[in-house]
């Protein structure tokens, strides 16, 4: 009997479900509308629709047994991007009330001088101030005054705080005040939701160390409640597999670490889509990627530079700083759902405001007016203009088109130009943003393959790649639910670190090893916990490191072995070579200093595998299902194109544009001066003939 590895990805406007069978390799996919006012219901439902679909039962539960359950989610970005996070106090050390309030005074925005600042989580009343202080070094300037810190408590719980956040200055070096503080606050107030810092973020920095944790605590209850309503829905399906969700950083973890640190999956759902590039681009052939996914919502786009995407210890998400191991992964409000309109200066916009699943673009039906990129699709006609998800769902290309003639008549323009003028705005969009993650780091975006995947990704790929000059595009057999199969394409993983401030001398040899062990310790714990056997354990150190005096630094991995004076010799090294790559230039004779070492824990589990396919020959017209008007800029009118069915295309099938190819997740644009060749594992492979 069939066992599957069942993946899931709840988006914004639709959920993914990607089954593996692990006997014989079989991929099936499904999708379902997201329900937003709970998604564990839209999880629920689309695991039951795949799993009867897979294996028919006439019986109240899917009929076949899942060997493992894998889900990444946008419920803690959702919450953070909407401000629906709880009520939430913060206890800090005596004179640091205001700190989350003045940050680092930084303007993103330099000379808009009526730039909206991101609202402050914790408001000033909720911000209580304890005595105690600790040095840098970790010594006691001021020991923890008790009595304030139960006042605190007290007047926390009176104000009907649901979370508390607990953040002391150099608490990273000597946890004892902050564990303190908590004990005292679970002994008054046992059902709130606590964190604290040393747990959620033990390094320097206290700006961004305070609003790690504050994040955390504002998210933590959303969470709790989130996976307290999945996981026995899970349970009433008959799911016994142990659950797990994925983290920013691209593994997964188990249910109640989540709940518990909810601040690690805000980059839950682009990380999966991440990984699953990764593994697919290998396969391929491919090492330097640009990944494209985008969404109903946003688009996420990440550098893979020899296969592999860079681990970053610090972000910003959504206007706040986040100090947690996570995917280098830019996201932009660009996505299907992205409302176009005419700003103050009578120009044309997209985004970042979205319709969502629910009511969705106006061809959905469901009462939104106001034209989305899907939108423009349907009436260009690159999308299908009667029926989405292989006609599950029927859509109105009319009052698509009744929107955009609205909008229109705002720019002086004709129907079809304004259509594709929305597409030429939200290309622009994402082109900029993959110049930050490209250009702006040293590297030529025509260096690398740009793979589309996500609902709008191969819909949109080939007129990026243009605008990039980017020669090759890389769209997988199932690019809509690639996050959803990412899940099964990773293993477990826990990040450790420790801030030590040190120069990357012979000296610090002692200290650089002490620390490692006792990394080594907490992730042996965590190993343990998961219960990951030995022949299934992996390590890997790396060290953050700079010239001193910079205020950033960069990530160096250490070579295996013991830490000795050659170990610190090859670090700095590194880091030269990493700041050439990154700056341009190196600063000889300058000292160089360690400051974070991390160990990032891998826990191996057994993961799906794609099955290469023998070549079927160039000939594709097999596959070809019809033809329909398209519009083409380039032709500036429409024109007939054959639409392939990606079902049907088989490997060494080759095709030029004009050309649609549609699925159930997905259609891709192959537009004219352009072909496509489908490779051994059912990729389709666009590249730039003209």
């Amino acid at each position: 009997m069939a066992r599957w590895r069942v993946g899931v990805d709840s988006g914004g406007t639709f959920t993914d479900v990607c089954l593996f069978d692990e006997e014989d390799g079989r991929v099936e996919v499904w999708k379902v509308s997201s329900t937003p006012d709970d998604p564990s219901r839209g999880i629920a439902q689309g695991v039951e629709e795949g799993m009867r679909r897979v294996a028919p039962d006439t019986g109240d539960r899917p009929g076949a047994p899942v060997a493992y359950f894998g889900h990444g989610t946008t419920v803690a970005t959702n919450a953070l991007i909407q401000h629906r996070g709880v009520r939430t106090g913060l206890v800090t050390t005596d004179g640091f009330r205001d700190l989350l309030e003045i940050g680092r005074q930084k303007r993103p925005d330099l000379y808009d001088m009526q730039a909206d600042k991101p609202p402050v989580l914790v408001p000033r009343e909720l911000r209580m101030e304890v005595p105690e202080r600790l040095r840098h070094d970790g010594g006691v300037e001021i020991p923890l005054d008790e009595d304030r810190m139960r006042a605190a408590a007290r007047a926390l719980r009176e104000a009907g705080v649901q979370a508390v956040a607990v953040s002391f200055l150099y608490g990273f070096v000597r946890p004892e005040h902050e564990r303190r503080a908590v004990e005292i606050l679970r002994q008054e107030m046992p059902d709130v939701f606590i964190s604290a810092g040393h747990e959620i973020a033990p390094e320097f920095r206290e700006y961004e160390r305070l609003s790690t944790v504050v994040l955390n605590a504002y998210l933590g209850p959303v969470m709790r409640r989130y996976i307290g309503l999945l996981a026995p829905r899970l349970r009433e399906l008959g799911m016994m597999a142990t659950p797990h969700l994925t983290q920013s950083n691209g593994g997964v973890i188990g249910f109640p670490t989540a709940a518990e640190m909810p601040v690690r999956t805000v980059l839950s759902g682009p990380s999966t889509g991440v990984v699953g590039a990764q593994a697919i681009g290998a396969l391929a052939g491919f090492d330097n990627i640009i990944t494209f996914d985008m969404g109903g919502t946003s688009t996420d786009v990440a550098l893979l530079q020899g296969g592999v995407c860079k681990l970053t210890s610090e972000a910003v998400v959504h206007g706040y700083p986040i100090k947690a191991p996570m995917l280098d992964i830019h996201t932009v409000g660009a996505g299907g759902g992205s409302i176009a309109y005419v700003d103050a200066g009578g120009l044309l916009k997209a985004g970042p405001r979205s319709c969502g699943a629910d009511p969705g673009p106006v061809c959905y039906n469901k009462g939104n007016t106001e034209p989305a990129t899907t939108d423009a699709n349907v009436v260009l006609q690159t999308l299908n203009p009667t029926h989405l998800l292989g006609g599950r769902m029927e859509i109105r290309q009319d009052l698509a088109r009744e929107a955009i003639g609205r909008l229109a008549q705002q720019l002086g323009l004709g129907v079809m130009e304004t259509a594709q003028g929305i597409l030429s705005v939200v290309i622009a969009n994402m082109a900029r943003a993959i110049r930050v993650i490209s250009v702006q780091r040293g590297h030529d975006p025509r260096d690398f393959i740009l793979m589309a995947f996500g609902g709008g990704g191969p819909l949109h790929a080939a007129r990026l790649a243009r605008e990039l000059d980017i020669q090759r595009v890389l769209v997988p057999r199932n690019p809509g639910i690639l996050c959803a199969m990412g899940l099964l394409l990773t293993d477990l993983r826990a990040d450790f670190a420790a801030t030590r401030l040190l120069p990357a001398v012979d000296d610090a040899v002692p200290e650089v090893a002490a620390a490692f062990e006792e990394l080594a310790a907490r992730a042996a714990a965590w190993f343990e916990g998961e219960h990951i056997a030995a022949e299934a354990r992996r390590l890997t150190r790396t060290a953050d490191m700079r010239y001193r005096g910079q205020n950033y630094e960069l990530a160096v991995p250490l070579p295996d072995g013991p830490v000795t004076a050659a170990t610190l010799r090859a670090l700095v090294e590194g880091f030269a070579e990493a700041h050439r790559q990154r700056y341009g230039f190196v600063a000889e004779g300058e000292a160089v200093q360690i400051v974070t070492l991390r160990l990032e824990a891998t826990g191996l589990v057994k993961k799906a595998t794609l099955k290469a396919h023998p070549d079927a020959g160039p000939d594709a017209g097999a596959a070809i299902t019809g033809h329909r008007p398209v519009w083409f800029p380039e032709a500036g009118d429409f024109v007939s194109t054959p639409i392939y069915s990606r079902d049907a295309l088989q490997p060494g099938n080759r095709f030029a544009g004009p050309a649609i190819v549609e699925q159930m997740d997905t259609t891709t644009v192959v537009p004219p001066g352009m072909s496509a060749e489908v490779d051994r594992y059912l990729n389709l492979i666009l590249e730039v003939t003209a």
